[in-house]
């Protein structure tokens, strides 16, 4: 069996119908025990005091915000490459979704920095490439809804989730290329003096697979909405034809 057979949009909507409730039910466990861990059975930090706990949504959002435009740089490269319109759909879908967890990560960030820092914002080089990416997804969001051809819509929005991504590698590495700036290194580290705390890392990595499994299942919710919107309207102008 080919991955390609999944482009076709009847097969991919049957596996979204599948698996769409098993994955959204362990996302939540995830998510939930987590949560519930990660704020009332762990310590406060010696430094930070109960500030440190914004981690728990702090950083998966913000691994999920850089990743969901990963996974739309995919879908865009499969759409101009392949011209699959299951991918095109899907980088559609996944955007909002980004913008979300984009906008969640700023906001923690801010309310983490404030007490650490003394200030809400810095221009900082990775919170500012963090800021130009959230611009990115309001714009490539505003580029679909602009453009009524879905086909032309679907190229120039590609065009830009290419352009995006600089900034979301910015976001992602940015503290490494720049020595100065206030924003910490990796908080998950294979080094062991910046890697932190078993007591924090073990339900900061439940959150984060939480948030991952959120994202794919509404990922594939919307996708799957999108792709049956397009059969509607292309019913709705078959019989106008008619």
């Amino acid at each position: 069996m080919s991955l390609w057979e999944y482009a076709n949009p009847v097969k991919f909507t049957r596996v979204v119908d599948r698996v769409l409730t098993p994955v959204s039910v362990v996302a939540a466990l995830c998510v939930g025990i987590g949560l519930f861990w990660g704020f009332f059975f762990t310590p406060d930090d010696f430094r930070q005091g109960s500030t440190v706990k914004i981690i728990y949504i702090h950083v998966p959002s913000a691994l999920m915000a850089i990743n969901a435009w990963a996974m739309m740089l995919v879908a865009s490269l499969i759409w101009i490459v392949r011209r699959h319109h299951v991918s095109a759909l899907a980088a559609r879908a996944a955007a909002p979704v980004g913008a979300v967890m984009t906008l969640v990560a700023l906001v923690t960030g801010a309310f983490w920095g404030q007490p650490m820092w003394g200030t809400w914002w810095v221009w900082d080089p990775r919170l500012t490439s963090f800021l130009i990416l959230f611009l990115f997804y309001l714009g490539y969001i505003a580029l679909w809804e602009a453009i009524e051809d879905p086909d032309t819509a679907a190229d120039l929005t590609s065009i830009l989730c290419l352009v995006g991504s600089v900034f979301a590698f910015l976001s992602r590495y940015a503290v490494l290329f720049w020595n100065q700036g206030l924003h910490q290194g990796a908080t998950l580290s294979m080094d062991k003096e910046e890697n932190i705390s078993d007591v924090f890392w073990q339900p900061l990595v439940l959150t984060m697979v939480g948030f991952g499994l959120v994202f794919v299942a509404l990922v594939l919710l919307r996708t799957r909405t999108e792709i049956r919107v397009r059969r509607l309207k292309a019913l709705i102008a078959k019989e106008r034809m008619a």
